[in-house]
């Protein structure tokens, strides 16, 4: 494993296990951001550890103990730190990331706040990734990061299982899936290393939360998306859109895993949101040729969706599903309210230019497709919807 990738994953682990010695997020991260800085110098001119993890955590774990002793008003805290102190062959083989990620998702922070942290801390989110999430400036996410930081310091490092709590962690765990299965930036559509770790902890939460339908219903979601991951895109990257996908090359084990969780899941009331998304992508999973999907049981899924969340992206996919039972010209419409609310999204732009083709309006096609282009901030999306503008654009100058 390169040495980048390694301290990635063992990051949210090493935070975690420092927090729980500690008490003290902040210190806690500064300290594993310091460790990594010297695993990055004296590891490839030393070697590789034979236990990395533990050595982070010493390492983290003195710089710690090392800043408390710089502060005289903070005695009896340094004393308490240093009892603690343990040699590298003794640190326990446990995984602290769950317990960091239910402590990120704390009732004392809001939702945005808790979501933003855990993005950071656990994700491994930057700010800029966060802020363009959240459609905020960087300075003000990464305030709002510090922010509750502060406020977890002294925190209580257990799994608590409340229902807000738990909506939390399962739409963070969303928002970094989402984030790895199609980065919001820069030159790569995927980033594997955020999908692999969302669904890692969801599985992680899965297994602690077995009966609970919408944990389930994400794992399923999660997986059957991923499952698609390897025809989305072609040699050089480019995007291939889902009804054009090579589906031979879907990931059938875990089509077939997130089928039966998204069954099962179904079948676990009360209904909620990824138990519909993951049952809308089982539609989509469980064919072999685009044209065989069932839309109007697709369409049904998307009705109860909205009324569910009220969310305006939710709206935007429902619009495709009712272009494809009822016309371009009905999706078309189902998109005029979303004026206002995705002002400025290029997603917006980008499926008006798909239900434009489709009713045989090239041009406006081609000027939406633009737009989206212009606006997105993924270099394989603003190459595709490029590509579709130019090539809608040549269709309508061709003679008929």
């Amino acid at each position: 494993m390169e040495l980048e990738s390694l301290l990635r994953e063992l990051t949210p682990r090493v935070v975690g296990a420092v927090v729980r010695r500690t008490g003290d997020f902040a210190a806690a991260e500064d300290a594993v951001q310091e460790a990594l800085l010297a695993a990055a110098r004296t590891w490839p001119r030393d070697g590789v550890p034979d236990n990395p993890r533990a050595w982070l955590i010493q390492t983290a774990h003195r710089k710690v103990i090392d800043e408390i002793r710089q502060e005289q008003a903070r005695r009896k805290r340094e004393e308490l730190a240093a009892q603690r102190d343990v040699p590298a062959e003794e640190v326990e083989d446990s995984d602290d990331t769950l317990r960091l990620l239910f402590m990120c998702c704390h009732p004392d922070l809001t939702a945005a706040s808790a979501i933003a942290l855990t993005l950071r801390a656990v994700g491994g989110l930057t700010n800029t990734e966060i802020a363009q999430a959240y459609l905020v400036p960087e300075s003000t996410m990464a305030q709002r990061i510090s922010r509750a930081k502060q406020k977890l310091k002294g925190a209580s490092f257990e799994l608590a299982q409340d229902d807000e709590r738990l909506r939390n962690v399962l739409h963070v765990l969303y928002l970094i899936f989402n984030e790895g299965y199609t980065s919001s930036s820069g030159p790569e559509l995927h980033r594997r290393d955020l999908a692999a770790e969302a669904i890692r902890l969801t599985r992680m939460v899965h297994a602690l939360l077995p009966e609970n339908g919408q944990v389930t219903g994400l794992l399923a979601l999660m997986l059957l998306t991923d499952a698609r991951r390897d025809a989305r895109t072609g040699p050089a990257g480019e995007l291939i859109p889902l009804a054009e996908q090579d589906r031979s090359l879907w990931d059938r084990e875990l089509i077939a895993e997130g089928v039966a969780l998204a069954v099962d899941a179904f079948g676990r009331p009360p209904l909620g949101e990824y138990q519909l998304q993951a049952a809308i992508a089982a539609l989509h999973d469980e064919v072999d040729k685009p044209e065989d999907t069932d839309w109007p049981q697709v369409l049904g899924l998307y009705d109860l969706l909205e009324q569910l969340s009220g969310n305006p992206m939710v709206t935007l996919n429902r619009a495709i599903a009712v272009a494809m039972v009822d016309g371009a010209d009905a999706g078309l419409a189902v998109l005029e309210p979303l004026d206002e609310p995705l002002a400025g999204h290029y997603r917006l732009d980008a499926v008006r230019g798909h239900l434009q083709e489709m009713r045989g309006d090239s041009e406006a096609a081609a000027e939406h497709f633009r737009a989206a282009a212009r606006r997105t901030t993924s270099l394989p999306e603003r190459d595709y919807l490029t590509l579709k503008a130019a090539a809608v654009s040549g269709a309508a100058r061709k003679p008929q």
